[in-house]
């Protein structure tokens, strides 16, 4: 079993890294900058730049629009890194009530396709109402 979290971490999160390195290389940052602002290494960043890595999801332009509002804030310094993180939870969040999340599920496990427990029209139901 994959539950829907090992997704973001698969997916989800690479992807947003991806367009976030891109973004920021976009507004003049090198990759050795990127990686000091995004916490993770330089090769790590090389590959979000290449396509290696992170590039398996497409988001609609409201979430573009959040990448690039974070990028801009991050190389006007009005972010450090303790602020990223919620920034990055919101992005990532607003991925998950887009049913992103649940449609990658589906394809990347096999589970039944009429499923939506995870983020789905279910989402807030708690565990016990799912079951009765």
């Amino acid at each position: 079993m994959k539950p829907p979290c090992e997704i973001v971490v698969w997916y989800v999160i690479p992807s947003i890294r991806s367009k976030l390195a891109k973004e920021l290389l976009k507004l003049g940052k090198k990759q050795r900058e990127i990686s000091e602002m995004l916490e993770i290494t330089q090769p790590a960043v090389s590959q979000y730049l290449s396509d290696k890595r992170g590039h398996e999801i497409s988001f609609d332009p409201v979430v573009e629009e959040y990448i690039r509002d974070l990028a801009n804030d991050l190389v006007s310094g009005q972010l450090d890194t303790i602020d990223l993180i919620p920034k990055f939870c919101h992005i990532c969040q607003t991925i998950k009530t887009q049913e992103v999340l649940c449609q990658l599920h589906k394809q990347k496990v096999d589970i039944p396709q009429y499923c939506n427990v995870c983020m789905g029209a279910n989402s807030n139901k708690s565990i016990h109402e799912l079951h009765d």
